[in-house]
């Protein structure tokens, strides 16, 4: 594989219209909306879109099941929080949708970082002993999804006898891992399991810290991993208008403090280890480093991914080739505006930016320079993809079409 051809790209879907500056509408599911959402990324160009872990969100492996019956090529990152599921019956439930999906199944192992939210689903162990699990709960997963016999374990946290291996993945030796988490006894067990390491926007300097550090651990077990970056993109045709849309944002986001998602800052320093380096990055002030902009993570208290790259799209473009020169070879972007939308441009030609919405961002210049071979220039033929926009549900209405909207999609 070239180092062109290894760039991988990230979108994300939400079950229903909602982000940090549009408050959540109507139920908790909004199929149309979802559908929507996942055959833009689909036709965008993304190799994998997000699907998240939330305590009061809805499935993640059926969401996925459900995008799946929907789109051809794009695959799904599903977040999994081990311990609220025995592994074995995971491994069986992601190689179910591996199956259902010709392939195209992945899953992202968090641990969870917050105390009280791992006890509304009934979790009450302490950070490291929930990595000790973690370590555990993957090994197993690993072992039932490549094992050509019965699996036998015997640990701290599960003991099985005769797991069976029938249900098998499409994809061999079996499903990608994924792994986030940056505090150390993460990173020790990120070096044992990830095959790709996931981190928050930060400086390029914290980012070759970090990765430094997980390549250390991954040699300790004769391994390599990759390593997965996330921004929020904000973009415009000139470097004035962007920054501009950013500080517009932020002003939205305070509009709405308390009612979108992530919300203010809260009451104390987060938990985890990735939210206080956001915070860390921030506090070198809203503008740290060339396109980095953390005014929206010290907004939240950096629960989430909330640092943007704001610029024009080669601008932008130019700013992940940097990290790319570290070794970052996969890129989650998604915008801050959830509406789905009309962007233009015609079927088989590249999309152009990753712009204001999640959906937008597959087949961005910055795509197109790193799969071009990381020659910084503008390609040629470049177009936005045509987007439906689609509303959220009512009550009145349960299966309304998609319908034309704004070509601008200009944040409020």
């Amino acid at each position: 594989m070239t180092p062109a051809q290894d760039v991988e790209f990230i979108g994300m879907v939400q079950p229903r219209e909602q982000s940090e500056t549009h408050p959540p509408r109507g139920p908790a599911i909004d199929p149309g909306y979802l559908r929507a959402s996942a055959q833009a990324h689909d036709e965008g160009g993304f190799d994998r879109i997000l699907i998240g872990w939330f305590s009061n969100g809805p499935d993640g492996l059926q969401i996925a099941a459900h995008a799946g019956a929907h789109t051809r090529r794009v695959g799904f990152l599903v977040a999994h929080r081990p311990g609220f599921q025995n592994p074995t019956t995971a491994a069986r439930a992601f190689a179910t949708l591996d199956q259902l999906t010709g392939g195209r199944a992945a899953i992202h192992v968090i641990s969870g970082g917050d105390d009280a939210d791992q006890a509304r689903d009934g979790d009450w162990l302490g950070k490291d002993e929930r990595y000790a699990r973690t370590d555990e709960y993957v090994s197993v997963l690993k072992a039932v999804w490549t094992a050509e016999a019965p699996v036998d374990h015997e640990g701290t946290f599960y003991r099985i006898k005769g797991a069976s291996p029938e249900v098998r993945a499409v994809q061999r030796p079996r499903i990608p891992i994924y792994f986030g988490g940056a505090s150390e006894a993460a990173l020790r067990v990120a070096g044992k399991h990830a095959d790709v390491y996931a981190l928050w926007g930060e400086t390029r300097a914290q980012v070759r810290e970090i990765t430094a550090r997980v390549r250390a651990e991954a040699a300790r077990h004769g391994r390599e991993v990759r390593f997965s970056l996330s921004f929020r993109p904000i973009l415009a045709d000139t470097e004035e208008a962007a920054w501009a849309k950013a500080e517009r944002i932020l002003g939205r986001i305070r509009e709405v403090r308390g009612q979108a998602a992530l919300g203010g800052a809260g009451k104390g320093p987060p938990q985890n280890a990735g939210s206080r380096r956001l915070l860390a990055a921030a506090a070198r002030g809203d503008r740290p480093e060339g396109r980095l902009y953390t005014a929206i993570a010290r907004e939240t208290g950096a629960r989430g991914n909330t640092t943007a790259l704001v610029g024009t799209p080669l601008q932008v473009a130019e700013a992940l080739l940097e990290y790319h020169a570290l070794g970052v070879s996969t890129f989650l972007i998604r915008g801050p505006d959830p509406r789905l939308r009309p962007a233009g441009g015609r079927r088989g030609v590249r999309p152009r930016a990753a712009a204001d919405h999640q959906a937008d961002a597959g087949g961005t210049v910055g795509a197109a320079l790193l799969r071009g071979g990381g020659a910084v220039r503008r390609p040629e033929r470049v177009a936005r993809t045509a987007v439906p926009r689609w509303r959220p549900q009512d009550p009145s209405s349960r299966a309304r079409a998609p319908r034309p909207g704004n070509e601008q999609g200009e944040t409020p």
